[in-house]
């Protein structure tokens, strides 16, 4: 310490370099950290725009992903190639309706398929007292865990069971099934349609703005709550509402639309989409599906899938043309069938989505579906109108 004492005061030739050295280190302190910081400052941005940077890459993965399926590069539309041309459509379709119509007609050609005692006799609406076998599995193949929630459901129904226009016995009666089908667009069978005794169609499936294809009446309308048409208009010339129960909570919520009391903000949030508060009919126009409809279904189309062992969930499409089975002597079907080997051709007939489409949904067995179809039809149980099955 001493020495350096000696040298830092009484050697000037030490002491002086030394102060331009400290100058020197204090001018570049702020120099050196300018130039490291800058850098920094250029390769890192900020958190807003970082949050705005992972909005608009999340946006374009997205974009990506969706964009293909949804908004085809080429161009959508139904080709003579897919389809049969509309005049042998119509054609066949007129044939049918002048045609005479016969007592059992279904039922009959129904024996010739091995599936076809579990396809005869089904209940088509829940009653006051549900079968036992209802409470055996869940929705929507059962009603288990859900005997309070039809209780309510029932109570508020004027009229829960079949209604006298629809049981057998009468005149014969004629149902056409209105799927939702790209093909069904540009086929002008609106007219046809609505000269059938019944027409069933399913969920959202739009009426309005699109009558020259897909007619304008609905007997049957099968829907579950996120499927119900938003529209009222959609309603003005529907008979029957049925509810397809997936789950105790659309029980509730029938319940509400019944009784016009909306379900509470905690009970909406159970839903996979909004759902409507109101239906402009009256209670009598409504009804619960009976599941026996569905698993009956699909336990038929289990002996037509690759996929064994689980239970399978039909679309409410196949459930449809088991339900008509029940109610009519002649059943068609019109908007059925999905070409998988058109990619970019309509899947429906109301929107652009594309055929494509239908690969990335996991939850049907459409090729199954479309074997069982087709041996109804080979078999004459069934008509095709626009022969795309």
């Amino acid at each position: 310490m001493v020495t350096l004492n000696r040298l830092s005061v009484e050697d000037p030739q030490d002491v002086l370099p030394l102060l331009p050295e400290t100058a020197e280190a204090k001018v570049m302190t702020p120099v050196v950290h300018k130039q490291e910081t800058t850098p920094c400052r250029d390769f890192f941005i900020s958190r807003p725009e970082n949050a705005v940077l992972s909005v608009i890459l999340l946006v374009g993965c997205y974009s990506a992903i969706l964009i293909p399926a949804y908004f085809p590069l080429h161009k959508l539309s139904v080709t003579d190639d897919q389809y049969p041309k509309w005049e042998e459509v119509l054609n066949r379709s007129a044939s049918l309706l002048s045609g005479r119509c016969h007592r059992r007609w279904c039922v009959e050609r129904l024996k010739q398929l091995p599936c076809s005692s579990a396809l005869m006799n089904i209940s088509v609406f829940v009653r006051r007292e549900a079968s036992a076998a209802s409470w055996d599995t869940p929705p929507p193949l059962g009603l288990r865990g859900s005997r309070e929630h039809l209780a309510r459901a029932l109570a508020s129904m004027p009229q829960p069971g079949l209604p006298q226009s629809l049981q057998r016995g009468g005149g014969c009666r004629r149902c056409v099934v209105v799927g939702s089908g790209g093909v069904l667009h540009g086929s002008h069978l609106g007219s046809h349609i609505d000269q059938y005794d019944v027409i069933i169609r399913m969920n959202n499936a739009p009426v309005l703005g699109y009558e020259t294809d897909a007619g304008s009446r609905t007997t049957i309308r099968l829907i579950y709550p996120e499927g119900a048409p938003s529209s009222a208009d959609e309603y003005s010339k529907t008979s029957i509402i049925a509810l397809v129960v997936f789950k105790s909570l659309d029980l509730d919520w029938l319940t509400s639309i019944l009784t016009k009391k909306p379900l509470g903000f905690w009970s909406k949030l159970w839903f996979w989409k909004d759902v409507v508060d109101d239906i402009p009919l009256r209670a009598e126009n409504f009804r619960i599906l009976h599941p026996d409809i569905i698993r009956k279904t699909g336990e038929v189309l289990q002996k037509y899938s690759q996929k064994q062992g689980n239970s399978m969930v039909p679309t409410l499409g196949a459930g449809a043309v088991v339900m008509a089975l029940q109610l009519c002597d002649h059943v068609s079907l019109a908007g059925f069938g999905y070409d998988m080997q058109h990619p970019h051709a309509l899947l429906h007939y109301y929107e652009t989505i594309h055929m494509a489409a239908m690969k990335a949904q996991v939850v049907h067995d459409v090729s199954s579906e479309k074997l069982f179809l087709r041996q109804l039809v080979a078999a004459g149980a069934v008509s095709d109108l626009t022969g795309a099955l």
